[in-house]
């Protein structure tokens, strides 16, 4: 692991180390897809800034504990993915860890982990918006983390989920949302 200066910010990158086989699948790879070079660039600056990247992913019910082989079966020529793994798949210096439900929070040792890295501010991008961002949002709202949004990092299978997951972010969650390129660690 990198060390890491004192940052008080985390990148998290929820559910886009996948094969999206899934209901809707299709759809919501393509807007993963479009997400995916905002995400890289946010990380390259977040490894720059030398604040901690987390992904947390489902495993689509496989229930398995090996991150290798998970990614490695992301990146199999069948793999809806395929490409999105290629671009984002974890550094050494990431953290990583496997979710049971919607939430990052649930079932995880995501927050024993923000406690350890004194972190306070979250920046939570990847799919969907508005099932395990927003559910991840509405869990980091509760423990009083500062959340940033970057409106250009999320991905649904329709335009109308992430515009209505962004109200909500902004409204009730009172997270800040921009553009990744207005972001700064």
């Amino acid at each position: 692991m990198a060390k890491r200066r004192n940052s008080a910010t985390a990148l998290l990158i929820l559910d886009m180390i996948s094969e999206f086989r899934y209901p809707h699948g299709e759809r919501i790879v393509r807007s993963a897809r479009k997400a995916a070079p905002n995400i890289a660039r946010l990380r390259e600056r977040a490894h720059a800034a030398g604040a901690p990247v987390i992904y947390v992913n489902d495993t689509a019910g496989k229930w398995e504990s090996d991150q290798k082989a998970f990614i490695d079966r992301c990146m199999q020529p069948e793999s809806r993915g395929r490409e999105i793994v290629q671009l984002l798949a974890p550094t050494p210096e990431d953290y990583f860890m496997f979710k049971p439900r919607h939430s990052a929070f649930f079932g995880t040792p995501l927050h024993t982990l923000l406690q350890r890295l004194k972190i306070d501010r979250l920046i939570a991008t990847g799919i969907t918006s508005h099932q395990c961002v927003l559910f991840t949002a509405m869990d980091a709202h509760v423990r009083e983390f500062e959340m940033i949004i970057p409106a250009d990092c999320l991905g649904a299978g329709a335009a109308a989920d992430t515009k209505h997951a962004l109200y909500i972010f902004s409204h009730a969650l009172m997270a800040k949302v921009i553009s990744s390129r207005q972001l700064r660690f």
